[in-house]
């Protein structure tokens, strides 16, 4: 008899999720639209990762992930501001925005527009949800082999493909 599959690293793992945040409904994965992740690549946070490893198909689990383990804590110099002129003049930009910002070693870095003035801006490169405590509600649909193109890519590609 042969043993379920147990999503454990490599494995492209087929999740619905809730996720709240201090009682509040954060997102989720459409019905009938599952979310996948490549076990072990990173895609999810390490949090909820972990708490899945070992898992099966049909168990549902409710996780909750310290900001340690999910998008940090805060950083108090994580906000900055930056002249407006840093943009093209015909770009709308609206708090809430997310942009790559390339730090002095060449890495993009993500950054998110707080406010938005006439001459400057404030950016965050807190994630948004750091310094939060996560709270995800997981039924676990489907486990499965990657695809070598999912290997090398470090992602899954979905049902049709290459979808980045």
């Amino acid at each position: 008899m042969t043993q379920p599959a147990t999503i454990a690293t490599g494995k492209v793992v087929s999740i619905h999720y809730v996720l709240t945040v201090q009682g509040e409904q954060i997102d989720a994965s459409p019905e009938g639209e599952p979310f996948e992740f490549l076990a072990g690549a990173g895609n999810i946070v390490e949090g909820l990762e972990r708490a899945l490893l070992g898992r099966l198909v049909g168990e549902s689990v409710q996780v909750s992930v310290s900001p340690e383990q999910g998008y940090g804590l805060r950083d108090p110099q994580g906000e900055q501001e930056i002249p407006r002129s840093a943009f093209p003049t015909d770009f709308e930009l609206e708090p809430g925005m997310q942009f790559g910002a390339e730090d002095d070693s060449g890495k993009v870095v993500p950054m998110w527009v707080k406010t938005v003035g006439a001459e400057m801006l404030t950016v965050d490169f807190n994630h948004p949800l750091a310094g939060e405590t996560l709270e995800f509600q997981v039924r676990v649909l489907g486990i499965r082999e990657p695809t070598q193109e999912e290997r090398r890519h470090g992602h899954p590609h979905g049902p049709h493909g290459h979808q980045h």
